[in-house]
């Protein structure tokens, strides 16, 4: 017997039934992205490896333990996509788009690629949705993305979020805070454990990011690097938690958020669900003000999130099914095999008209059809029987309320057409 192939470990398939809430997630994000001026991009799946090293950083736990890297048959070192900003700016910087008015407002829906332990919410391959503002160091820009996810999680319905904030400061001022948390780390080598150990060396912010609880608590006595801004990174700061208030985003300070990228400059920041467990972040980001140069380009600051599709669904909780899900208005029954011919042109011509409609192709009984129809969840059967097919009717039978009426075929058309627009414009209304 020939082996059964499986889903790669932290892989999923997104079967018919998952779709609608993932269709109408996405379609909502597009709607709040695009209500404060960005547009989509997409980007090539693979990258250059040399693109993830420079631009995330060979200290990070992503480059160094979780991409996913191949040589092509050209002999050159590819990555699956990883994580969505490094991407998105070097098609900024190929294409050119300094020329463009700045900042460049960008959005994106992709798949990412992570060897990671599997566990809830937290795939190898994941989905991700993230805004990029590419062009302006205001900080009044960090306050809108900010704002762009605050929105996007209040109108979906996930409401118990908090947001964490920090500030990672610049190149200017943070040296003088890495000989100081160097230091820290130092006395507290002995507590630490080795991996931390190689991440103070390699990167002494990169301890921040250990899981480990022991590690996490001697983190929380670290020095702050708030403590050591310069003027300019304290002001920024202070403008954007004052922008924040503007807009009623409650936040709460942690100067332990660095988040898992070396790109991060100044603001970083991340939404946490109560619903999600240990591992609560549902989405966040930052500013990154040394990317674009990084991979060979201007020096032009950016800022941006992600936010992850699984992460999204997880907090939005076990009543989530129903969101976006359609049902079809109309399912159509032949009570004899001669009516089955008009009972298949009358699913045509309704669907020719945007109506969604089904109908039987396993041979069922004129029984076995109604109780198909009543599966499907359809508003209407309309019946074709031998009586039906002489007279050209079609028996209406609302399968919610269980009463019936035969009708014209046109006439009972035009009734299923009228329901069809009116489950649309429902639909519409809900995702305003």
């Amino acid at each position: 017997m020939v082996d059964r192939i499986a889903a790669p470990k932290g892989t999923y398939d997104v079967l018919p039934a998952d779709q609608p809430v993932r269709r109408w997630l996405i379609a909502r994000a597009e709607d709040v992205f695009m209500r404060y001026g960005y547009r989509r991009i997409d980007t090539p799946v693979f990258e250059t490896t040399g693109l993830f090293s420079r631009g995330v950083g060979e200290s990070t736990d992503i480059v160094r333990k979780e991409m996913y890297t191949f040589t092509d048959l050209g002999g050159r070192s590819m990555t699956l996509r990883p994580e969505g900003t490094a991407p998105v700016a070097r098609a900024y910087v190929e294409h050119g788009m300094y020329t463009l008015p700045q900042p460049v407002k960008l959005y994106y829906h992709s798949p990412m690629f992570r060897y990671e332990n599997p566990q809830a919410g937290r795939y190898r391959q994941h989905y991700q949705l993230g805004v990029e503002a590419i062009g302006s160091s205001a900080p009044e820009l960090d306050a809108e993305v900010i704002g762009v996810l605050a929105t996007l999680f209040t109108e979906i319905g996930i409401r118990d979020t908090q947001l964490r904030l920090n500030s990672m400061g610049c190149q200017g001022c943070r040296p003088t805070y890495s000989t100081s948390l160097r230091a820290f780390l130092a006395v507290n080598a002995g507590r630490l454990c080795r991996e931390c150990q190689e991440r103070a060396a390699l990167n002494p912010l990169r301890a921040f990011d250990c899981k480990s609880d022991s590690c996490r608590a001697i983190m929380a006595s670290a020095p702050r690097l708030t403590d050591h801004l310069c003027g300019e990174c304290a002001t920024h700061h202070a403008r954007v938690q004052e922008c924040l208030s503007v807009q009623s985003i409650a936040y709460a300070a942690d100067h332990t958020l660095v988040r898992g990228m070396d790109y991060y400059t100044r603001t970083t920041f991340e939404f946490t669900s109560s619903r999600l467990g240990a591992q609560a972040g549902v989405g966040g980001g930052g500013r990154y003000d040394d990317l674009i140069e990084a991979i060979g380009g201007r020096s032009v600051p950016g800022v941006g999130f992600g936010t992850g599709i699984e992460r999204i669904l997880l907090a939005l909780g076990a009543d989530d099914g129903a969101l976006g899900r359609r049902r079809p208005v109309a399912y159509i029954v032949a009570l004899a095999d001669a009516a089955r011919t008009a009972a298949f042109a009358l699913a045509h011509e309704l669907r020719t008209q945007g109506v969604e409609a089904d109908l039987d192709y396993a041979g069922r009984s004129a029984k076995g059809q109604m109780t198909q129809a009543g599966r499907s969840g359809a508003q209407y059967a309309l019946i074709i029987g031998t009586a039906e097919l002489a007279d050209d009717l079609v028996t209406v039978r609302d399968l919610g309320r269980g009463d019936e009426t035969t009708l014209p075929r046109p006439s009972a058309l035009g009734l299923v057409c009228k329901a069809a627009q009116k489950q649309t414009e429902a639909a519409h209304r809900a995702d305003i």
